[in-house]
C-alpha cells in the first residue's frame, strides 16, 4: 500500500529534486527482416518499427499527464543491424541507406532516438560488420536520430584489436565529418565491451538477439534526489550514508516500475528491465559529481573520489534490486563529462583529467563517456583509449565504454557545445606519447584466466 505520506515525497523529489524517468525505451527485433534485396528490407525496417512503435511517444505523454512524472526520451533499440544487412548489404552506401530508413521511421514514430547501428565483434569481424563499421561516419552524419555502437571486446572472448584500430579511425573521421557542429556526431557512438543486451540508455541502446520480438525497457535517474537525501545526512558515518543511498535508489527504482507497468500495459508489450543509473544533466543540482562532493570530496578528482564513487554504485545497485526484480542495463551511476555541470566545473579546474575519470571507470556503471578531447588526437591514440577501457571491461567482467569527441578544430582551452541534454564540455588534454606500434599489431588479445567458466 502507498501512503500520502509517500505520495508527497515523491511529488517533492519530482517538483524540487529533478527525479524523472529518463526513458521509456521500445526494443524491437528486426530478425524477421532479413532479406537478399536491400529495398525489400529497408521497406520491412520501416513498415516493423512504425507499426510496433506508433504509440510510444502518446503512451509515454500520456502517463507524464496522468501521474506527473517526467518521462525525458522515448526512444526505439533494434537488433545490431550489421545482422539485418549481412544479406543484403554490399557497399558502404547500403548500409547508410538502412541508416537513412532508420532515421525516417524514428522520425515518423516521434522518438528522440533510435539506437542499434551496431556490431558486436568481440572475437572477430565478418565482412559485412566491418563494412557497417566504416559505414558508421557517413551514416552518423546524414542521419539526426540515429545512434550507434560496437562491441569489441568481452571477459569471455578477449578484445578484437583490430577491431580497436578500426573503431580509433571511424571515431576520428565521424568527428571530421561532423566537424561543423563541433564534432556532434562522436557523441552518438559508443566503443564496448561486454555490452548488455538490455540497455535502454544512448548512444549504446540495441535489441539482443536474447530478448523477445518486442520489449518495454525504462531508464529512471535521480542524481538531485540522492544528493537531497545526502545533505540529510552530512557528518554521519558509512553505515548511515550507504543506507540513506540505498533507500533513496529503492524509491526512485519505484517511480520507474510504475511508469514501466503502465508503458507494458498500455501499448500491450512485455515489460524487460528497469536501469536504475543516475545519469545526470547539465541542470543545476542534476549531478553525480556533486553527490561526490556531498559525501565529503572537495572536488571530484580529488584523492578518495574512486572509493566514493564505488560506494555510491554499489549502494545504488543494492537500491534498485530491492525495489523491482528485473533491474538490469547499466544501472549505477554515470560519469558523463559534458552531461554533469560538476564534472565540468571540475575539469576546468584541473582536479579532474581524463587518467583519473579512466580510474573511476573501473568502479562506475560504464566508462568514459562524452568527454571531449583535442582535434589532433590521433586516430591510433584514439585506438589505445578504447583499448585501455576494454581492458579495463574485461578483467574486472564488467560493462566498459568509450565516447569521446575529437573536437576537430579545437584544443585544450577551448569549449564545445553540444547542446540539450549533451551539453557542453572543456577540452580535456590526452597524452600525447604515441601507441602506435602497439596499436597497429594484428590479432586480438586473448580472455583472462578467469573466463574459462562454463
Amino acid at each position: 500500500m502507498i501512503n500520502i505520506f509517500e505520495v508527497n515525497e515523491t511529488n517533492n523529489m519530482i517538483e524540487q529534486e529533478k527525479l524523472d524517468v529518463r526513458t521509456i525505451t521500445m526494443g524491437i527485433s528486426l530478425l524477421d527482416c532479413c532479406d537478399s534485396n536491400l529495398e525489400v528490407v529497408k521497406e520491412k525496417i520501416y513498415q516493423k518499427i512504425t507499426t510496433n512503435a506508433k504509440d510510444l511517444v502518446k503512451v509515454g505523454e500520456e502517463i507524464e499527464l496522468e501521474y506527473g512524472i517526467p518521462i525525458v526520451n522515448k526512444r526505439i533499440s533494434i537488433t545490431p543491424i550489421s545482422l539485418i544487412g549481412a544479406s543484403c548489404c554490399q557497399t558502404v552506401e547500403d548500409y547508410v541507406e538502412l541508416a537513412k530508413t532508420l532515421d525516417r521511421a524514428a522520425k515518423q514514430v516521434g522518438v528522440n532516438f533510435l539506437g542499434g547501428y551496431s556490431a558486436l565483434v568481440s572475437k572477430g569481424m565478418t565482412p559485412s560488420e566491418e563494412l557497417l563499421i566504416r559505414s558508421i561516419p557517413q551514416a552518423l552524419a546524414e542521419t539526426d536520430r540515429v545512434c550507434s555502437s560496437v562491441n569489441v571486446g568481452s571477459t569471455k572472448t578477449g578484445i578484437d584489436m583490430d577491431a580497436v584500430r578500426l573503431c580509433g579511425q571511424i571515431v576520428k573521421e565521424t568527428a571530421e565529418r561532423t566537424a561543423d557542429h563541433d564534432s556532434l556526431g562522436c557523441a552518438k557512438l559508443v566503443i564496448f565491451c561486454n555490452a548488455p543486451d538490455d540497455n535502454p540508455f544512448m548512444a549504446g541502446a540495441f535489441h539482443g538477439v536474447t530478448e523477445g520480438d518486442i520489449i518495454i525497457n525504462v531508464g529512471v535517474s535521480g542524481p538531485g534526489v540522492v544528493k537531497h537525501a545526502l545533505e540529510e545526512a552530512r557528518g554521519a558515518d558509512f553505515s548511515v550514508l550507504c543506507e540513506t543511498i540505498k533507500k533513496t535508489a529503492f524509491k526512485i527504482t519505484r517511480v520507474g516500475q510504475l511508469v514501466a507497468q503502465e508503458a507494458s500495459r498500455r501499448l500491450g508489450v512485455p515489460f524487460g528491465i528497469i536501469d536504475l543509473s543516475l545519469a545526470p544533466t547539465p541542470a543545476v543540482g542534476d549531478s553525480v559529481a556533486e553527490i561526490l562532493e556531498e559525501i565529503g570530496l572537495e572536488m571530484v578528482g580529488a584523492p578518495g573520489t574512486t572509493a566514493a564513487l564505488a560506494m555510491l554504485n554499489d549502494q545504488v545497485k543494492k537500491g534498485g534490486i530491492m525495489a523491482s526484480s528485473y533491474v538490469g542495463g547499466l544501472s549505477g551511476a554515470f560519469i558523463p563529462v559534458s552531461e554533469d555541470q560538476g564534472m565540468i566545473d571540475a575539469v576546468t579546474a584541473g582536479a579532474l583529467t581524463i587518467e583519473k575519470l579512466e580510474a573511476m571507470t573501473c568502479v562506475c556503471s560504464v566508462g568514459l563517456d562524452m568527454i571531449a578531447i583535442p582535434g589532433d588526437t590521433s586516430a591510433s591514440t584514439i585506438a589505445g583509449i578504447i583499448a585501455d577501457e576494454a581492458a579495463i571491461g574485461m578483467v574486472n567482467q564488467k560493462t566498459t565504454a568509450v565516447r569521446v569527441i575529437p573536437v576537430i578544430g579545437k584544443g585544450v582551452g577551448e569549449t564545445a557545445e553540444f547542446g540539450g541534454l549533451l551539453g557542453y564540455a572543456p577540452i580535456i588534454p590526452v597524452n600525447t606519447k604515441s601507441c602506435e606500434a602497439f596499436i597497429s599489431r594484428k590479432g586480438r588479445i586473448p580472455a583472462p584466466i578467469h573466463s574459462f567458466k562454463n
